[in-house]
């Protein structure tokens, strides 16, 4: 039998949406597989399946658009179950903990903010900071390779804690709308990266909230804010463990 590319696991008889493409070239039409207590949003595996900008987009597109009709477990790019009874094999393996999962993920989406330093703060960080500033003095004074790179690394320091600060009320704040938050993996130049599981009816007011703390924190730290997303963040194996947003803020 042909490869099936798996996009993710649902309840049995989970509607695919109308014009729904999934991945290749041409797209592949996504069908729902499986009769007993899980079943799995899959297609016609491509033979040259690749990581493009277009698959990857075309696999996210799903995931939202199956979303839309019910929770799915989303699984990451690129899986491919060799044939049909396999992926039944795989369905059956511990099926109550996946549709404990798909029971936590009904009506919700995930969220995503990331916070960058912005250099704008650097004129501030030198008026308030005595040793920062003699350091920029001391490279005026004494211009070389090694005061450049003290006064980079100091610069570069200040500012991610700057950013960090200014931007951990703007986290609690939007983990107020979130049933649970999970940490993100380490992103270049990124100060704070953080994923929300948010009620389906709460990401408008997420949003809102999110557009607000942007803009006031636009001279001290960069917010952005994506999604919906699928929620990669609270099923995928071997992550951070989620857990209940006012806890992970300090609230509990």
């Amino acid at each position: 039998m042909s490869p099936l590319y798996v996009y993710g696991f649902v309840r049995p008889g989970h509607p695919v949406p109308a014009l729904t493409q999934g991945v290749g070239n041409p797209p592949a039409r996504v069908r729902v597989v499986g009769d007993g207590t899980l079943a799995a949003a899959v297609s016609k595996a491509p033979p040259d399946l690749l990581a493009r900008r277009r698959d990857l987009a075309a696999h996210r597109e799903v995931l939202l658009a199956l979303a839309a009709d019910g929770p799915v477990l989303p699984m990451r790019f690129g899986v491919v179950a060799p044939d049909r009874a396999t992926l039944r094999e795989r369905l059956a393996e511990s099926p109550e903990t996946h549709l404990r999962t798909l029971g936590r993920l009904d009506g919700r989406l995930e969220m995503n903010c990331k916070v960058f330093p912005v250099e704008a703060a650097l004129a501030g960080l030198l008026r308030a900071d005595a040793t920062l500033r003699a350091l920029r003095d001391q490279a005026r004074r004494r211009p070389g390779y090694e005061t450049s790179v003290r006064l980079g690394e100091a610069a570069t320091d200040a500012l991610r804690r700057h950013a960090t600060t200014a931007a951990a009320g703007a986290v609690r704040a939007l983990a107020a709308y979130a049933e649970a938050v999970a940490p993100g993996p380490e992103v270049p130049g990124c100060v704070g990266n953080t994923s929300f599981l948010v009620p389906r009816a709460a990401v408008a007011d997420f949003r809102t909230e999110a557009a607000r703390h942007t803009a006031a924190l636009a001279d001290r730290a960069e917010l952005r804010v994506t999604g919906p997303l699928p929620c990669f963040s609270f099923v995928t194996p071997g992550a951070a463990p989620a857990v209940p947003a006012a806890a992970a803020m300090g609230q509990a």
